[in-house]
């Protein structure tokens, strides 16, 4: 007998409708399973047949097959185990369905007694299921807040393999599950006002918010550096929905949504340690899986002591900044992942860490100080907005009794959030959230400049030897200055601003 049961896979963060087709018939017994299947699915069948025996039906002595369409594309995961269970049971004739198979999809890991385990990446299978019609969705408990997150379809957990069959026979009703309202918790972050001094780097900080623009922060040890670095997230604005869903699909995907808590209403925060590999910071494995450029969309990859970061660890994020997304090729298959995140990262000017201090010497040569900071490549600079130097405080900002009132990180959201609004009205109907995400095209609409700035900007563009792209990125910081000024075109004193937030020269001299 055949049977045809509906369920989903990945590819990247876009979850597809696959057939499992399931054939029962007369002949010497075996378990086959077609249709590019990796090995996790291949393994199904002994999880299938102790399931199968564990939950009271009799496992057909017979040659089974089963094909996984499409067949030229390659399926992975353990989700697989309940869709293809559900269909050996149905083309045994152990089953006598009551419900509509073409409008309804199985995803769950099976355990060897028959109960259904979570599964990862099931919020972005429902979306894709959900696109294609099919009205109900069969998924394990664990994962059914954040698939109940879908809107348009109807989600039913089901705790064991007995349950689902039960249900499938119209012998047991299963609630349609809503939403969780239990969101996890943004975390505690420290606040601007714990920084004494230094009104340049956190006006820089303001802007690189307000427009979602990468920063790079240079000096020397101790001047506040990483500090700024583990504030900044906090004063982004908060993610709209539909940017919470983007966030929570690549978390599902990647394993890391905590149980009870199946949306991600906060803005990524990641700072990775600088040993750490490619491929952990672009995403991969032996099936790939979202990196931590991916897991700080919309939101910060904060890397401190950026020279010590491997050359071609570094080498990865050129890409993804250019265009917000990240491609892995692996033998198993191609994914793409989302990747539009604001690069932070902080670095000293040589090794000691006193190129240029006016108060502690420097101990480098000058070769091993050019290439200290040659390990952080031209091209890769040249991608970051806004860099900002820092310089030593004095003891009258840093000292408790004399110091002036600094300012706040609410104070500084305020200004991100009005530039934000402003953003978010001139794009409206286009595909960009901010001005960071400005092609040449958009910059030529919406970056225009007078007479007078055209002035400053040929003269700046031979006087730093500009590249184009340092030119766009020039042109998108100044327009983001003018936001935060509430001016609808782009003046003198922000494009100074922004040209000011070009490379310092004595450092990369």
């Amino acid at each position: 007998m055949y049977a045809r049961v509906l369920t989903a896979c990945l590819y990247g963060i876009a979850g597809e409708v696959t057939g499992v087709e399931v054939d029962v018939e007369n002949g010497l017994p075996g378990f086959t399973v077609v249709g590019l299947a990796n090995q996790s699915i291949r393994e199904a069948k002994e999880r299938i047949h102790s399931a199968i025996l564990n939950s009271g039906y009799a496992f057909p002595d017979k040659r089974i097959t089963v094909n996984l369409t499409p067949a030229n594309k390659k399926k992975e995961g353990s989700h697989f185990d309940l869709p293809i269970a559900i269909g050996v049971l149905l083309a045994s004739g152990l089953l006598d369905p009551k419900r509509d198979l073409e409008e309804t999809a199985f995803l769950g890991e099976l355990t060897l007694d028959g109960r259904i385990s979570g599964a990862e990446g099931v919020l972005p299978m429902v979306i894709g299921l959900q696109k294609t019609g099919v009205r109900r969705v069969i998924v394990p408990p664990a994962n059914a807040a954040e698939a109940a997150l879908v809107k348009g379809v109807d989600v039913l957990a089901a705790a064991s393999l007995q349950q689902a069959a039960d249900w499938l026979c119209g012998f047991e009703e299963l609630d349609a599950q809503a939403p969780a309202g239990t969101q996890e918790a943004m975390p505690v972050l420290a606040d601007f006002s714990d920084i004494r001094g230094q009104q340049a780097v956190k006006r820089a900080a303001q802007v690189a918010a307000a427009g979602s623009h990468g920063m790079l922060m240079i000096g020397p040890p101790g001047v506040g550096k990483s500090m700024v670095g583990k504030r900044l997230a906090g004063i982004l604005p908060p993610l709209s929905y539909a940017e919470q869903l983007e966030v929570t699909q690549i978390y599902s995907v990647a394993g890391e949504l905590k149980e009870g808590c199946p949306l991600i209403t906060y803005r990524p925060f990641r700072a990775p340690h600088h040993g750490m590999s490619s491929a952990a910071l672009a995403g991969g494995g032996t099936v790939p899986r979202p990196g931590e450029v991916s897991l700080a969309h919309r939101g910060v990859l904060f890397l401190d002591e950026l020279p010590e970061f491997s050359a071609h660890t570094l080498e990865v994020l050129r890409q993804p900044m250019e265009d917000g997304e990240i491609t892995i090729s692996r033998a198993s298959g191609r994914c793409t992942y989302p990747a539009r995140f604001m690069l932070v990262a902080a670095m000293n000017p040589c090794r000691c860490g006193y190129f240029g201090d006016p108060v502690k010497p420097c101990t480098c040569s000058e070769s091993d100080r050019r290439k200290y900071v040659g390990r952080v490549s031209g091209p890769l600079l040249d991608r970051i907005d806004i860099h900002v130097a820092l310089e030593r405080s004095s003891y009258a900002e840093v000292s408790a009794e004399n110091a002036p009132p600094s300012v706040s990180s609410a104070e500084l959201r305020k200004g991100v959030e009005a530039a934000r609004l402003l953003q978010e009205e001139r794009y409206r109907g286009l595909r960009i959230r901010s001005n960071a995400e400005l092609t040449p095209l958009q910059i030529g609409r919406f970056c225009r400049l007078d007479s007078a700035c055209e002035t400053i900007m040929e003269a700046a563009f031979s006087r730093y030897s500009l590249s184009a792209r340092s030119y766009h990125r020039v042109l998108k910081v100044a327009r983001t200055i003018a936001d935060l000024a509430g001016s609808a075109a782009i003046g003198q004193e922000h494009l100074l601003e922004a040209l000011g937030y070009r490379l310092p020269e004595k450092y990369f001299q």
